[in-house]
């Protein structure tokens, strides 16, 4: 089916017949991270392959698109946040791009489109790259900057679960891999050196040079070049309206003081302190030259309902350096700090934190520069192509988009109910966050913190564009299907395929897209993972995460439209895809079995509505004032039209 184009007009995606599209989808997939078919984190692997390795069949074999493409149709999605990986395009070496790779990619992308899909490709990463425990970017980056990636490990210079884990005992390892541990990778000193040299190495490192470029220019140079190799491929596609800049970007070092160490918060250090070590950028630097260091480790304490040092680890015991035989530490160089015969010591404190007078600012120093180059880039090769803009996550819900940040934006930042992601477990009816000390008593109260966050996150669109707000669509949001240890499953295995298993999953599900529907604004969940299984070892095969709503342990024979699903009813809901006018407001009471919606009707125009028959599986009664309905049950949709101009009020009720 073509699709029309999409522009920005204001807080909307609007097609050239003035129709408001509301963009719902999920981020596709999960196991696109590492390689195929044998790559994920379940399996012990040194990364000494990481030149010949593949990632065609990510997020699954071609063959299978009709199945997995129909199944995500069927549940009501029009969008998908697909994912790349810097490391997908050029494992090889720079420049070298694995063209099998891009016709592979390009042909998953144009398949998308015939099943009704609108595309934004995502290039993800987390925690910079697989060898410093996530994904991303290639291996060969490190020598290029002058680190040995084989002495991460041994260094403590990044915790990476192929080193920590141990396989032969496999489960659950609290002691040695700690449940969602992998993000405090973004503290330690791997990604510390190499997100302040990709973002800001030409401020701090001036002379530090690759191949005659600034470290940085040279950074982002490749970074740009794998992505205009995709782009190249997608160029003439209508329904792949952009790309997302880079999936949550590490603000490394910038803005710190030298031998900061945040254990709490404070007026002058606002930010919540969160758990795990509580790295200075000093810490990372030494730990990276070879040195000990002490540093304080910091958890939820339950009495206090608050996060406190609870202990100090020693670091790096062995004394081993992570720099390549005469590479020297670009930082060192320039004056950041110096060794000497008792270890090291800072000679600038504010080296990171700012240059005369002026506290450095990642977004609005930093990251507005590498939009506008990333805007540049694929709109040289699409002009139309929109830029789906993220900022570093873990800044929290205060920041802003910079006002310079190129036009053609959308607002596709993160959001998540960190204790549900962090903890496995979500707390109803009454739920306590002892990262904010609030505590949220009944579901009103949660779903209405909810969208206070999400509200915020909205609100931070409002610089863009020239101040005339942009689109949000929130490019993450989901929750582990894993709860409480893997209940859901366990029940599955003793021959409980019903709805009881996934209760608590619906609910919590539900509680956040009533809260995206009170703001109207869009989403792509995180995830579908094809190759999910309900082994808690594995789950999406990256890091024991489990947000997949779909598994081919799920799958109770068959292959149905809805099997494999996992809490269908928290997310196959109605919604408002296509609005003539302009939508006022949207409600889903899933227990009633109501859905109600209203908007401001332009003449002539067609609404679609999604109204799915797993919601509705003995069809409903309608009430509409305004407008005249058709049924196009094919798709599962109502369509309105309006006479004239006015309001028009929906109320579907099931039967």
């Amino acid at each position: 089916m073509a699709l029309p184009r999409l522009r920005i007009a204001g807080e909307w995606f609007v097609d050239d017949s003035g129709c408001r599209h509301l963009l719902r989808g999920v981020n596709l997939g999960g196991d696109c991270k590492f390689p195929y078919p044998d790559g994920g984190t379940h399996l012990p692997s040194d990364f000494a392959d990481h030149r010949s390795v593949s990632f065609i069949g990510r997020p699954f074999p071609l063959d299978e698109a009709a199945e997995h493409f129909g199944r995500l149709r069927g549940w009501g999605f029009n969008c998908l946040r697909l994912l790349t990986t810097w490391e997908a395009v050029e494992h090889a070496g720079p420049g070298l791009y694995d063209e099998a790779y891009l016709d592979y990619f390009a042909e998953l992308c144009r398949l998308a489109g015939t099943y009704g899909f609108y595309v934004f490709v995502d290039f993800h990463q987390d925690v910079w790259s697989r060898m410093t425990g996530g994904d991303g970017a290639p291996a060969w980056l490190f020598e290029a900057v002058g680190l040995d990636f084989t002495k991460f490990h041994a260094a403590d210079a990044a915790h990476i679960m192929q080193h920590k884990y141990d396989f032969a005992r496999g489960g659950r390892q609290e002691d040695a891999y700690p449940t969602m541990s992998w993000s405090q990778n973004y503290k330690y000193p791997a990604n510390g050196i190499m997100w302040t040299l990709f973002f800001a190495g030409a401020a701090y490192c001036p002379d530090f040079r690759i191949e005659g470029q600034n470290v940085q220019d040279y950074l982002q140079g490749h970074y740009l070049g794998a992505m205009a190799a995709v782009a190249g491929r997608l160029k003439d596609m209508p329904h792949v309206i952009g790309f997302d800049s880079l999936n949550e970007p590490g603000s490394g070092y910038v803005g710190k003081r030298l031998s900061y160490r945040h254990v709490e918060a404070s007026e002058a250090e606002p930010a919540q302190a969160r758990p795990g070590l509580a790295w200075s950028p000093l810490d990372g630097l030494a730990v990276a030259r070879g040195l000990s260091r002490e540093v304080p480790f910091l958890a939820i304490d339950y009495n206090q309902m608050k996060v406190v040092p609870v202990r100090t680890e020693r670091l790096n015991p062995n004394g081993v350096s992570i720099w390549l035989d005469g590479r020297p530490c670009p930082f060192e160089a320039a004056g950041a700090y110096r060794l000497t015969a008792d270890g090291i010591e800072a000679l600038d404190e504010d080296f990171f934190a700012g240059r005369t007078g002026h506290r450095l600012d990642i977004a609005e120093d930093f990251m507005v520069g590498f939009f506008t180059r990333v805007a540049e880039r694929i709109r040289a090769i699409n002009p139309d192509w929109l830029l789906f803009a993220e900022l570093d996550p873990g800044a929290g819900f205060s920041q802003h988009f910079p006002a310079d940040t190129p036009s053609g934006s959308v607002n596709a930042s993160h959001w998540y109910d960190i204790v549900t992601l962090v903890t496995k477990l979500f707390l109803y009816p009454n739920s306590y966050n002892p990262f904010t000390g609030k505590m949220l008593e009944g579901p009103a109260a949660i779903e209405g913190a909810y969208a206070h966050q999400l509200g915020r996150i909205k609100a931070s669109a409002a610089t863009l564009n020239g101040g005339s707000g942009a689109p949000t669509v929130i490019g993450e949001f989901g929750i582990p299907f894993d709860l409480a240890d893997g209940a859901a499953y366990k029940a599955w295995a003793e021959g409980d395929h019903g709805e009881a298993p996934w209760e608590r999953h619906v609910i919590a599900l539900d509680l956040m897209y009533n809260a995206l529907d009170s703001l109207l604004i869009g989403s792509t969940q995180w995830n579908y993972t094809a190759s999910n299984r309900n082994d808690q070892a594995i789950g999406d095969g990256w890091n024991q995460e489990d947000l997949s709503i779909f598994s081919r342990d799920q799958q109770a024979g068959g292959n149905a439209p809805n099997d494999g699903g996992r809490a269908l009813a928290g997310f196959v809901r109605p919604y408002a895809r296509r609005i003539a006018g302009m939508p006022r407001t949207m409600r889903f009471d899933r227990a009633k079995g109501e859905f109600r919606f209203a908007y401001q009707a332009e003449a002539g125009g067609e609404t679609e509505i999604f109204v799915p028959a797993l919601q509705f599986p003995n069809g409903y009664s309608l009430d509409i004032e305004g407008a005249e309905a058709t049924l196009d049950e094919a798709n599962q949709s109502l369509l309105l039209r309006a006479p004239a101009a006015g309001t028009v009020s929906l109320l579907l009720r099931r039967s």
